[in-house]
């Protein structure tokens, strides 16, 4: 659960899966969220095998997030979770 704890990092795993992003592209995906917490949560995301970061040889220099495999895997698993959420939470069924 250390992983994906936090309000913010399913939501980078799942801005993710679309594609890979660079650092001003996640931020425009996740409006709320700060550079400093962005930041924070794509190293440790990155330490735990979950992202990849890939940075390009150029002027100005490039730098890219991706998932990697255990990272694709981890969003297959959320998948359920997101279902649930969708359909209890955002759809409003009764409790």
């Amino acid at each position: 659960m250390s992983v994906i704890g936090g309000k913010w990092k399913v939501l980078i795993l799942w801005a993710l899966d679309e594609r890979r992003c660079r650092f001003g592209e996640l931020r425009r995906l996740l409006p709320g969220i700060t550079e400093k917490v962005l930041a924070s949560h794509l190293r440790e995301l990155e330490e735990d095998g979950i992202v990849h970061r890939e940075v390009f040889d150029e002027v100005p220099p490039r730098v890219e997030y991706s998932l990697t495999g255990p990272g694709i895997a981890l969003n297959a698993a959320l998948a359920p979770l997101s279902a649930w959420g969708r359909e209890h939470v955002l759809g409003g069924a009764a409790h």
